[in-house]
């Protein structure tokens, strides 16, 4: 059993991290500001269960979701619906490798070398909620998809699924940065598949 008279010096650290996520929930600096306070509240109220040992960063993510959801997703009577079918298939390594036949870096390499912070920063901004978290826990945050489950309490094959579907989303959002770099030829319409 943790002691709350440690709270301050063993989760106060994680701080910067949890706001990060909750600007990326929220949105809104002010809704993220409240999130993260209302976070740590309940975070030291139930601080005095927590068993020592455990991933106390993967407890604080899960009590920010959860936070997250209760107070910001509860208020919308219907959740935002999308329809992955229209997430197109986009391997933008296939694309760069037609260029020049060719590959002596990763296409993420190449891309991501091209791409500013702000960009990729919108393209994960414009994907859907579900997907926006998976990808973000997983690929910025570095949680496992075990992890990822626990905190979002979502079953680990859902959390493969966003993280893949969310991917591929975040390909087609930074689709038009690469072509206009010229890291891959413009999109020929959908008469067109590689």
């Amino acid at each position: 059993m943790a002691d709350q008279a440690d709270f301050q010096s063993e989760a106060m650290v994680f701080m910067d991290q949890l706001y990060s996520a909750a600007m990326r929930m929220t949105r809104n600096a002010a809704d993220a500001e409240d999130l993260v306070q209302e976070t740590y509240l309940k975070a030291y109220r139930a601080y005095g269960g927590f068993e020592e040992g455990t991933n106390l960063r993967a407890w604080l993510y899960r009590i920010l979701t959860n936070t997250y959801i209760n107070l910001y997703r509860a208020k919308q009577r219907r959740v935002e619906e999308t329809d992955v079918e229209d997430v197109e298939e986009l391997y933008l390594y296939k694309r760069l490798a037609d260029l020049d036949g060719t590959m002596s870096r990763s296409a993420e390499d190449v891309v991501l070398t091209s791409i500013t912070d702000v960009e990729v920063k919108e393209a994960l901004e414009s994907l859907p909620d579900s997907f926006r978290m998976a990808v973000y826990l997983a690929d910025v945050e570095g949680f496992s998809y075990a992890e990822i489950a626990g905190i979002t309490e979502v079953p680990i094959g859902t959390v493969m699924s966003r993280i893949h579907r969310g991917r591929r989303a975040l390909q087609k959002a930074l689709l038009p940065y690469a072509e206009a770099r010229g890291l891959v030829g413009a999109s020929t319409g959908a008469g067109k598949n590689k």
